[in-house]
């Protein structure tokens, strides 16, 4: 098996870049079919992630003989500065791991195949129809899913108990009644220990919220589809549950929101919180405990119900690639393979692929289990994903976060954050 070490940028094939010539180091115009090829296939992750991911390529040159996979691999700050350098210079990964934020950013700007066109390599017959298509942008396929994710409540049964509050019935709650839980959860516990951990930081749960009344996230043209109303509402409704004591004081959101493992679900400090299903195992395993996911609130108190899968991350082609069949069988397998998926099991998500979830089933956690077992519970309540994110929605969680903060500590009251924010983001998008 070859040394998989990050391989530095070419810096001929930067220099071409430069100079706007396109047909730089790494293009090509198809397979080659004589001799061994070799791709190269870059994600971001943990180190538990990359020894992972080396086994499953491994595995990958065990069942293809005469084609071996380079893996370029970092964090996820500097993954993208590694593939918006790389794809500059002309030298894009053969197969690349890519988050929806940035696939319309990569996708409109042709540095993505379209995975339509390599159909009868790549097999997507059991893919979850939910997200199968979700990689899809103006008529064509950049990127198909590694997993699906959800959002959920994460309940800590144990607080509950402690506080003296029923556990909801999570089939009918509104907003209404997740605030009264929370700040009945506050007023039951001891000291530091709190109803609920602070939503706005992150647009996950806002984007539920928008969805329960009928507007989205993100429009399919790549515009915000949300009034600053329902913005302001969101971020009102926690500065009342804050004032209520449901969520903690606005210095201790701040610390627990920079860094997630002292988050209050992780130590045991608070009942409830909106996480993806992803992050349950994670969670109990810092906390100790066994947590239960419920569903969002609202959703049959709206006009639909907001909840959707997302998409954990995607994987995409290079346009470029000159092994493109080949890059495509890597991608079928990554998809496919049980082998493959009994050595990635939840890492990227639960399988997208239905038929290797469920032969997998044995092999899960207990959390990968409860979280699957979430999955097709509220499956049938799911009406629609969600639009593709528009170029330049990679900075929009940061900004998210940073208005969320001026409401914390009284800079800012929920409507002026909401239209400062919906400026500043139209202008990134813009």
């Amino acid at each position: 098996m070859i040394d998989r070490k990050v391989r530095p940028v070419s810096l001929a094939c930067a220099a071409l870049a430069l100079s706007a010539a396109l047909a730089a180091c790494g293009t090509g115009a198809g397979s080659q079919d004589d001799g061994p090829v070799e791709l190269r296939f870059s994600w971001w992750g943990n180190d538990n992630r990359h020894a992972t991911t080396e086994q499953i390529l491994d595995l990958f040159e065990q069942k293809h003989p005469g084609i071996t996979v380079q893996g370029e691999y970092t964090d996820w700050g500097g993954y993208w500065d590694k593939l918006a350098t790389t794809t500059a210079a002309g030298d894009t990964p053969d197969v690349m791991t890519q988050e929806e934020r940035y696939l319309r950013e990569y996708g409109s700007r042709g540095s993505l195949a379209n995975l339509d066109d390599l159909a009868a390599t790549i097999d997507t017959s059991a893919l979850d129809p939910s997200v199968a298509r979700a990689g899809e942008l103006d008529g064509e396929l950049y990127g198909l899913p590694t997993g699906i994710v959800a959002a959920a409540i994460l309940a800590d049964p144990a607080v509950f108990v402690q506080a003296g509050v029923p556990m909801p019935d999570d089939a009918t709650w509104s907003w209404d009644d997740y605030a009264q839980v929370a700040n009945a959860i506050t007023a039951g516990s001891p000291e530091g220990t709190y109803g609920a951990q602070d939503y706005g930081f992150t647009e996950v749960g806002f984007a539920v919220f928008a969805r329960q009344r009928g507007e989205e996230l993100y429009t399919a043209d790549g515009g915000l589809g949300f009034s600053p109303e329902t913005l302001a509402q969101w971020w009102q409704r926690a500065a009342d549950m804050r004032a209520a004591g449901g969520n903690p004081p606005a210095s201790r959101s701040v610390e627990i929101n920079a860094d997630t493992t002292q988050s209050l679900m992780a130590t045991g400090t608070g009942g409830m919180g909106v996480w993806w299903t992803s992050q349950l195992g994670a969670t109990e395993e810092r906390s100790g405990r066994q947590l239960e996911l419920l569903r969002m609130p609202g959703e049959t108190t709206g006009e639909r119900t907001g909840t959707y899968f997302k998409p954990s991350m995607y994987y995409a082609i290079s346009a470029d690639t000159e092994h493109p069949e080949e890059a495509a069988l890597l991608v079928d397998f990554l998809l496919n393979d049980v082998d493959a998926g009994r050595l990635m099991l939840s890492d990227r998500g639960l399988p997208a692929n239905t038929d290797v979830r469920a032969a997998l089933d044995a092999h899960f956690t207990d959390a990968d289990r409860r979280a699957a077992q979430f999955l097709t519970e509220v499956g049938p309540t799911v009406q629609d994903g969600m639009n593709a994110p528009p170029i330049g929605a990679g900075e929009v969680a940061e900004i998210f976060a940073r208005f969320n903060e001026q409401v914390l500590f009284g800079r800012l009251d929920p409507r002026q954050a909401a239209e400062g924010f919906i400026a500043e983001v139209e202008g990134v998008i813009g």
